[in-house]
């Protein structure tokens, strides 16, 4: 029995939490959903500021970024994709988000709202995946957009 101990801690180790960190119990998930909001914002906040170094920021190394004609994987991928979304005085599109959910765990969740054009129309819908790593920091991992979703 002596020898299954070390096994049975690395089990508990590893069904303990992603990237090493505990589950979150159901009471921060609150806090991480606003944590998701928060962070979603400031990233809308780079295209309206126009901050394409700061975009880059927001991006998970591995993230992939899903076009109308292309991915865009990896980080260096998808800021070299969005580079010239970034160019000119005024931005092509905004988003906001409307729906954050977060996954019991604590380590992804996902974000959704309406992208807009500069006149405030409603064009399209964007969702997003979030992961937290292992320093607490969120960032997007996934990205897909779609024409505006009616009826949800």
């Amino acid at each position: 029995m002596p020898k299954r101990a070390p096994i049975l801690v690395l089990l508990a180790t590893m069904v303990a939490g992603v990237h090493g960190q505990q589950p979150t119990a159901p009471a921060d998930i609150a806090r991480l959903t606003e944590e998701v909001r928060d962070r979603e914002r400031a990233f809308a906040r780079t295209m309206a500021d126009r901050d394409h170094a700061a975009f880059v920021t927001f991006l998970a190394d591995e993230a992939v970024f899903v076009g109308q004609k292309q991915a865009f994987r990896g980080k260096a991928a998808v800021a070299e994709g969005w580079k010239r979304l970034f160019e000119g005085s005024q931005a092509p599109f905004s988003w906001e988000p409307e729906r954050v959910e977060v996954i019991e765990s604590g380590t992804l969740a996902l974000s959704s709202g309406p992208v807009r054009d500069p006149s405030g129309r409603r064009v399209g819908t964007f969702n997003s995946v979030w992961r937290r790593e292992a320093d607490g920091a969120w960032k997007i991992v996934l990205d897909n957009g779609c024409p505006p979703c009616e009826g949800r």
